[in-house]
């Protein structure tokens, strides 16, 4: 049988949530499979036993385990690459012990996608029934009583998002079809995602908007912990794919690169640099590695090195063929060209460049 690729956050860290459950004799919500103070460490990690899956501020993952403790729904706002997905996955494994309940929001998604859908065939030989209806995640969400995940809702046109507000705020499916409703069971709720840098955003309403309580994913604070992010997971996408581990001197230059095109400043503070038109987010980062990581174990000795990852960074820089040409080259003359230890990257970004 041929492994999977990526197994559900439930599945690869059975053994911890299992472990964290065990020991667990704090009180649970009502449909909760651990306590809020174990779902805390399962994210964190505890520096033992369990693995941090995400590094950040503990107090704004209290607030999102508290938030969905309560009736409000929670919606995890930030730039691309700030784990997002991630955390909202994490979380509704941790919760509800199944992450697989999920709408993934697109310029196509239709509103069918959070309500319900229907088998044609039964329709049209049977009429309207229950056995005709075809759930969505957030019906069998509600009819489970788990948590629903909406990835990327600010993409999805603004009717389909204001098909939310009735289940977000009445915890109520209507079924006007059959005349009845599908009531939420206790332990339902609903974590969305959503970033304002994607064009074609489309805005939540005002309405949908106060039914959520928005936590905001920041990038990393420092170097260091940006370095410690990347490093975790090139080394488990690695193990995946089965590649070799990548050296932390590249993943530090990879890292360094994009906060200061980020940021606009070198890193000792003494010269301006312009930013690009991207975000060069974490995640983005961490993609650059893991192909540079396969080219070197496929095309190479197994060693990451600067002309492993300087075609990956180019492509991450430059998305604005004509200006963020200009800044690339910018940097890598006033910038790279000057480090003493950056020669080879130096050379290698000019040949890809």
């Amino acid at each position: 049988m041929t492994e999977i690729l990526r197994p559900h956050a439930e599945e690869q860290y059975a053994e911890e949530l299992a472990l964290l459950a065990k020991d667990d004799d704090r009180e649970r919500p009502p449909g909760w499979a651990l306590s809020p103070w174990a779902v805390t460490t399962y994210l964190l990690g505890d520096g033992e036993r369990i693995t941090p899956k995400y590094v950040g501020s503990r107090r704004l993952v209290e607030v999102a385990v508290a938030t969905l403790a309560t009736d409000r729904a929670l919606l995890l706002l930030g730039v691309p690459g700030t784990a997002k997905t991630w955390l909202s996955e994490h979380l509704a494994a941790a919760v509800s012990g199944d992450s697989t309940l999920l709408v993934q929001g697109t310029a196509g998604t239709a509103e069918e996608a959070i309500r319900y859908g229907w088998n044609y065939a039964r329709l049209l030989s049977e009429g309207p029934s229950l056995e005709a209806l075809t759930p969505s995640p957030i019906m069998r969400a509600m009819v489970s009583g788990s948590l629903a995940r909406v990835e990327e809702l600010t993409r999805m046109p603004s009717d389909v998002q204001d098909a939310l507000i009735t289940v977000l705020s009445e915890k109520t499916l209507p079924i006007p079809e059959l005349g009845t409703e599908v009531q939420a069971r206790r332990g339902f709720n609903v974590i969305a995602t959503a970033n304002d840098r994607d064009r074609g955003v489309n805005e939540l309403s005002s309405a949908l908007r106060r039914r959520f309580n928005t936590v905001v994913l920041p990038l990393p604070a420092s170097a260091e912990e940006e370095v410690d992010i990347v490093a975790r997971r090139v080394g488990q996408l690695g193990r995946s794919l089965q590649l070799p581990p990548a050296g932390m001197d590249e993943i530090r230059r990879v890292v360094t690169v994009f906060r200061e095109l980020r940021d606009g400043v070198t890193e000792d503070g003494r010269t301006k640099v312009k930013s690009p038109s991207g975000t060069l987010s974490t995640a983005e980062a961490i993609s650059v590695l893991t192909s540079g990581i396969a080219l070197a174990a496929h095309f190479g000795d197994g060693i990451l090195r600067p002309a492993d990852v300087a075609a990956g960074i180019v492509g991450a820089v430059v998305q604005e063929p004509v200006s963020d040409a200009v800044v690339w080259r910018e940097y890598l003359e006033t910038v790279v060209r000057e480090r003493a230890d950056w020669h080879d990257f130096y050379r290698a970004c000019r040949e890809v460049s």
